[in-house]
């Protein structure tokens, strides 16, 4: 059943779940949805009031993985627009000719082609083959430092993802967005810290934190930098 809370100027909505379990349980997903499991019969007010007294690390949840949900604005892909790559701004060119191409000019990112409406497309596949040669390669230099704590994904893998810019499957799989290519090396660097880090310790727990901090000590630097790329 779905129930929310009030706390100060926030509403917070949570899915309840009743199940033979001892005690009550509350979870915050990557998805910044709020899953609570009680045990039968527990009253809902008494789930409520445990839920207020645990408002504060709920949004203190949410708010940390907002950090990967990407703000994606909506682009006409017509010559002037502003454009991302690596953290840098280009200004999109376009130019008529039979040879089709995309390549990076001073300040600008020049398309080529005799048909205007394919420029969409050839941007975006431009943005594609870079993600995949530059994250890979990013990646696999962080993957080697990370052999001394006995650990390695099992595959890296670029998926569109509309609310994640990483993700660890339990099976040590590592996801990333394609659209990071546009952030700063940085951020890239922490996104996949983050997602490696979840093959030695799977929650975010204090040890977590103290090895993501081990890593790469100025993590919050490139988080921050990261919650307010493309917005």
């Amino acid at each position: 059943m779905t129930e929310s809370i009030e706390f100060g100027s926030k509403r917070i909505d949570f899915q309840l779940e009743f199940s033979s379990r001892k005690s009550l349980g509350i979870t915050v997903t990557p998805e910044l949805a709020v899953l609570v499991k009680a045990p039968i019969d527990t009253p809902v007010e008494k789930v409520k009031e445990k839920l207020r007294k645990k408002a504060r690390w709920i949004i203190r949840q949410q708010s940390f993985f907002l950090t990967f949900h990407p703000k994606m604005t909506d682009r006409k892909f017509v010559g002037g627009e502003t454009y991302l790559y690596l953290g840098r701004q280009y200004r999109l060119k376009t130019n008529i000719d039979s040879i089709e191409s995309v390549k990076l000019k001073g300040k600008f990112i020049e398309v080529t082609t005799l048909d205007k409406a394919k420029v969409k497309e050839l941007v975006t596949s431009w943005y594609l083959q870079n993600a995949k040669k530059k994250l890979r390669a990013i990646a696999l230099e962080l993957i080697d430092k990370f052999k001394k704590y006995k650990v390695e994904p099992s595959s890296i893998v670029l998926r569109e993802m509309p609310t994640r810019w990483g993700s660890c499957t339990a099976k040590g799989k590592i996801i990333l967005n394609p659209e990071l290519i546009k952030a700063p090396k940085g951020c890239i660097e922490y996104v996949i810290i983050h997602e490696l880090c979840h093959l030695v310790h799977h929650d975010h727990t204090q040890k977590f934190i103290n090895l993501q901090t081990k890593e790469m000590p100025t993590w919050e630097k490139w988080k921050m930098k990261l919650e307010k790329l493309l917005a």
